[in-house]
C-alpha cells in the first residue's frame, strides 16, 4: 500500500515537471490515476425526481397490494387459521399412532 503511494507520487511528480501534484496550464488539479469502476454511480447523490405518472403508478400498485392482502385476510381467513376443526389427539389409538402393544417384546 505504501509502495503504491510512493510510486504514484513519483509518477505524478515526474509528469508535472517536478511540481508535487501541481497544476497544468489551465490551473486545474491533475488526476493521474483513474479510479476503477468510476461510472455514473456516486455515494449519496441528490434526490432523483421521477415523473408524476411513475410515482402515481407506484402508489397505485402499493395500494392495490394492501387492498388485496386485507381483502383476503377478511374474506378468506380460513387459509391462515385453517378451515377444519383440529382433531382431538386424546381419541387417537396406539395403533393409529404406530405404537406397538405393551405386551409385545
Amino acid at each position: 500500500m505504501l509502495a503504491a503511494r510512493v510510486l504514484s507520487r513519483a509518477v505524478a511528480q515526474a509528469a508535472t515537471n517536478g511540481k508535487l501534484l501541481g497544476a497544468v496550464k489551465n490551473k486545474k488539479p491533475v488526476r493521474l490515476m483513474p479510479i476503477r469502476f468510476s461510472g455514473d454511480w456516486t455515494y449519496r447523490t441528490g434526490h432523483i425526481h421521477h415523473p408524476l405518472y411513475k410515482r402515481a403508478m407506484v402508489q397505485f400498485a402499493g395500494g392495490f397490494m394492501w387492498w388485496w392482502i386485507l381483502w383476503h385476510l377478511y374474506w378468506d381467513w380460513g387459509h391462515i387459521v385453517g378451515e377444519f376443526e383440529y382433531p382431538d389427539t386424546s381419541k387417537w389409538t396406539d395403533e393409529e399412532l404406530g405404537i406397538p402393544p405393551d405386551d409385545e417384546e
